[in-house]
């Protein structure tokens, strides 16, 4: 029985003893006051609880501490009591958002502000669930992105303000990157790429060569700055007609000018940096290059006796120098499985040449064709079909046609089959033959992440903006979220498909194809990790992220603010990613 109490007034609680008899332990639950009097602390017995249930008396002790409680029909005999409001879609955000802040992206982009917190959003909108612009903030009300970071009220006029203000921002933020992964004395890498545009009343669209394949389409072009490990950390847009040169021009400039780093090495390919530009490059203190000759280049290497098959007796890639490249380390390379691979594709055309070339003699000898004009642009169409103009001779004469192989330039062009020559003014004691040829092949890892930023990841293409600037901001916009999935890759390697054992640019053999590492072997042949965790792709991971769904809960009978948000039990590998990243499970995104 539980007395009245003698005193008004005092904190009530249960205070439980213990005393030990004959390897018995004994306890006592009593329910106390606890009141001053006097000046002094004194304590009041109002009852003895030993008798009650172990968890009647742990839910008092926890309802004196002010916890609130209701009848268990509410939250589970009874099917009305208990409401999940609203649930949500959290954990790829929230993975997104954790990675950002580890990264201090917000601070990045610009000060506290409604502009800020759209950007963020729109970041986290490209990298999860990359759309248009008008998708990304209905996902924003369909996901916990909206609550937590505000803008789930945002109108499409505050979404282009916001791209607009990212605009105006993007040499500081570019600047801050650069600041973070470029150094005097190191390595940029550079590419250029291309995204056809729907519509064509952009000043930048224009036709040009496609990457993409994407034939009768205006397009832009951008290039990506990045840095030795294929970190993206600026892009410039160009209109579609631009060529690679050009594009590499504004590159050096944005290096030195904009960033302040004169002694630069850059790395691009064969087509970027071309002989003018090494020119011009030579006239700027500091800057080296890495880049690779080009055919005619390399077959006038060959016909002058430099290149020998000698040069390969003892390994795949030999250093020479030629007065034609004066201050330059040449690196031949040839990959025995590249020269395969290419006579073995020439001899297919050429055969696809001669069927067809059979085929129209056939119809000539028919009749069928008797111009002899119509007879020659005909077989002209069909070797340039198969690109093999330069290999065969061709004659027709009183309606009739003959062809024979140029055996010379055949076996000349497959001389060079596999070989291709890597060229540096960086000298020896910086880096190796081996390195040099890593650090060009390194150019691959960029233009994965171009396919990916187009293709999978953020879906950049195709582009529907009309103006030069919004064309401007969604690449700059892309760039950001590049950024955030180049880094979000690198920490959930471990639980997807990607390669974490990949030897670097000072492989031991640079000029071998690439081979997956045991590790990334015994992945993709089990699909679990050393440990037994599923192993996953990118995609499907954030997939599978998504479904730790956030809820809005609520307890009928209780007052509206007793409303409360809960997170679905994380499975496994969501811990572990999350674990990956370095954060615990965030119930709020900022």
């Amino acid at each position: 029985m539980i007395r009245g109490m003698a005193r008004r007034g005092g904190a009530v609680h249960v205070a439980t003893t213990r005393r030990h008899y004959k390897d018995t332990v004994y306890e006592t639950h009593l329910l106390r006051r606890s009141y001053r009097e006097d000046g002094r602390v004194k304590t009041e017995t109002l009852g003895n609880l030993s008798h009650l249930p172990a968890e009647t008396i742990e839910l008092i002790r926890r309802s004196l501490k002010g916890e609130a409680f209701v009848p268990a029909t509410a939250v589970g005999l009874d099917p009305n009591g208990f409401q999940i409001i609203r649930s949500l879609p959290h954990g790829d955000a929230a993975a997104a958002a954790a990675m950002a802040a580890r990264l201090g992206l917000s601070e990045l982009i610009g000060p506290p502000c409604r502009q800020r917190d759209l950007v963020v959003a729109l970041v986290l909108a490209r990298v999860c669930r990359p759309g248009s612009k008008l998708a990304a903030t209905r996902w924003w009300s369909d996901s916990t992105v909206g609550v937590d970071l505000g803008v789930a009220d945002a109108s499409s006029d505050e979404v282009y303000a916001a791209l607009d203000w990212l605009l105006e921002r993007q040499p500081a933020i570019e600047a801050g990157l650069a600041a973070r992964h470029l150094c005097a004395g190191g390595r940029v890498l550079f590419d250029l790429s291309s995204s056809w545009m729907e519509g064509s009343a952009c000043p930048l669209a224009a036709y040009g060569h496609s990457r993409d394949g994407k034939r009768g389409k205006p397009q832009i072009e951008y290039g990506i700055i990045a840095d030795p490990a294929g970190r993206p950390i600026a892009v410039q847009v160009f209109a579609g007609n631009t060529g690679d040169p050009t594009a590499f021009v504004a590159t050096v400039e944005a290096v030195r000018k904009r960033f302040g780093l004169n002694e630069i090495t850059f790395v691009g390919d064969r087509g970027m940096i071309t002989q003018a530009r090494i020119t011009a490059l030579r006239k700027l203190p500091g800057a080296a290059w890495i880049t690779a000759l080009r055919a005619p280049q390399i077959k006038a290497l060959a016909e002058a006796g430099t290149i020998q098959m000698s040069l390969f007796d003892q390994a795949n890639l030999a250093e020479i120098s030629h007065p034609d490249y004066p201050g330059e380390r040449l690196v031949v390379c040839r990959n025995p499985i590249l020269a395969e691979q290419r006579a073995r594709k020439r001899d297919d055309l050429l055969q696809a040449t001669e069927h067809a070339l059979t085929r129209l003699a056939a119809t000539v000898a028919a009749g069928r064709l008797k111009d002899h004009t119509k007879i020659a642009v005909r077989a002209g169409r069909l070797v340039a079909k198969y690109k093999m103009a330069k290999h065969f001779d061709l004659s027709v004469e009183q309606a009739t046609i003959t062809w024979s192989r140029r055996t010379d330039r055949i076996a000349a062009e497959a001389a060079t089959d596999g070989i291709y020559v890597v060229r540096t003014s960086l000298p020896p004691n910086q880096i190796g033959a081996g390195e040099v040829v890593g650090v060009y092949k390194s150019l691959a890892e960029v233009e994965a992440d171009f396919r990916c930023w187009k293709a999978t990841d953020l879906q950049l293409r195709p582009i529907y903006h009309w103006t030069a600037d919004r064309v401007r901001a969604h690449i700059a916009l892309c760039l950001l979220a590049g950024y955030l999935t180049w880094h979000l890759r690198a920490a959930l390697a471990p639980i997807t498909f990607t390669d974490t054992d990949r030897p670097g640019p000072s492989r031991p053999d640079p000029v071998a194809p690439a081979t997956p590492s045991a590790s990334a072997r015994a992945k993709a042949a089990t699909k679990q990790t050393t440990t037994s965790e599923p192993v996953y792709s990118y995609p499907s991971l954030l997939t599978h992220l998504a479904t730790l769904t956030r809820n809005t809960c609520h307890i009928t009978g209780t007052p509206e603010h007793a409303t409360f948000d809960k997170l679905a039990e994380p499975t496994p590998t969501q811990r572990r990613a999350f674990e990956l990243i370095g954060a615990k499970t965030p119930l709020q995104l900022a």
